[in-house]
């Protein structure tokens, strides 16, 4: 599954924000999303039911970021929050309910993949030789798009810098992805 490397699906959310961030700094946009879950709707409700703790077929509303993602999407908490606003944070909610929300962000969403990340990276390579400055990362992640703190920069970032301050980007995105 995505997002079950060394970081976890953490990562991949980071990551899915900085490239829509930086392709969107630079005019550019991801290719739309490829329908190619395949799961049947028994596939669906079973993923959703790993969630359920009390047996009543219902999740909390603060679960649903994590069943997207086990479900193959990787929402943003901007993506999530524009879906589940009108809910209490304790309440439950249904499969039912659930579904069109799924729905919802499987068709808004772009896809993810590995040579996506290092093409938006890419273009903040200003010698065009595979690495960008930690300096500069740093300050894209917690300046653009959905902001992250200088803590989740730090652990994104942790052990990432060559002696010169740079960060090889695609090795950083594939080691993001696959652990």
């Amino acid at each position: 599954m995505r997002g079950s490397g060394l970081l976890g699906w953490f990562s991949i959310e980071v990551l899915v924000k900085l490239i829509l961030s930086l392709l969107g700094q630079c005019g550019l946009r991801m290719p739309p999303r490829l329908v190619v879950m395949g799961l049947e709707l028994s596939q669906f409700q079973e993923a959703f039911q790993l969630f359920d703790s009390r047996g009543d077929g219902k999740i909390h509303v603060t679960q649903i970021g994590d069943v997207l993602r086990a479900l193959g999407q990787n929402p943003t908490e901007s993506d999530v929050k524009k879906f589940t606003h009108q809910h209490k944070p304790d309440e439950r909610i249904s499969f039912e309910v659930f579904l069109p929300i799924y729905q919802a962000i499987s068709k808004g969403r772009t896809s993810d993949t590995a040579d996506d990340f290092i093409e938006g990276l890419r273009h903040f390579d200003k010698d065009g030789n595979g690495f960008i400055s930690s300096a500069e990362l740093r300050h894209l992640l917690s300046t653009l798009g959905e902001k992250l703190t200088d803590e989740e920069v730090e652990q994104l970032l942790a052990g990432q810098e060559d002696s010169q301050g740079n960060i090889n980007y695609e090795e950083f995105v594939r080691m993001v992805m696959c652990g």
